[in-house]
């Protein structure tokens, strides 16, 4: 029996590292799909359509929001961006684990519709690593940065609402405990009912001879 993917969401403030954690994810391990999002923005150079978005026009994309057609989306300065549900499903049936990365407020709506969705929050081990890191990048201004910790502030009242706190202190280290999590998950007794209701009916065939 071919195992469904699960659909993972992936979240986590500014400077977690959640970039660096799911390009290492995916380049070690081939069983994850890295959801594509839709978007009404214009493509950047080099930028390919069904490869970093699927760019649609503004009339396309209303028409997807009108058709159930996004598990989730958001304007943002004047432009739409929400996440495909054919392209979500389409992996998740071939067996791949689909992963989204996207702030809080569009990973409720995803648990929303989707409940059986793994929630993953990404954080550095303290509030201070997490300013070294951003500091470090050196290409943010300090009022940018304060900002941003403010930002996280506020984004860390929702961390509860995770099925998972990753700790991304050592890089190797957690793209392995991220793996072993989403790898654990698959053998979770809501996600086997099929199985357990064949093994249940072939136990009871056998206890009346059949």
């Amino acid at each position: 029996m071919k195992k469904k993917g699960i659909l993972i969401v992936v979240s986590g403030f500014s400077g977690a590292g959640k970039g660096t954690l799911m390009k290492e994810l995916l380049k070690n391990y081939d069983n994850y799909a890295l959801s594509i999002s839709a978007t009404t923005r214009n493509p950047r150079e080099g930028e390919v359509d069904g490869r970093e978005y699927f760019f649609k026009t503004t009339e396309e994309f209303e028409k997807m929001i009108a058709q159930d057609e996004l598990i989730e989306y958001a304007k943002y300065v004047n432009n739409y961006y929400g996440t495909p549900r054919a392209y979500v499903e389409e992996q998740l049936s071939s067996g791949k684990d689909v992963i989204l990365e996207i702030e809080i407020q569009g990973a409720l709506k995803v648990k929303e519709k989707f409940p059986q969705t793994l929630l993953l929050f990404v954080t550095p081990p303290s509030a201070a690593i997490l300013k070294d890191r951003l500091v470090g990048r050196g290409t943010e201004t300090m009022e940018v940065i304060e900002s941003r910790m403010q930002r996280a502030a506020e984004e860390a009242e929702g961390m509860d609402a995770y099925d998972y706190l990753i700790i991304n202190d050592d890089l190797d280290t957690c793209v392995k405990e991220m793996h072993n999590i989403i790898t654990g998950e698959h053998n979770r007794s809501f996600r086997n009912a099929e199985l357990m209701n064949q093994i249940k009916a072939e136990l009871q065939g056998n206890s009346k001879g059949e």
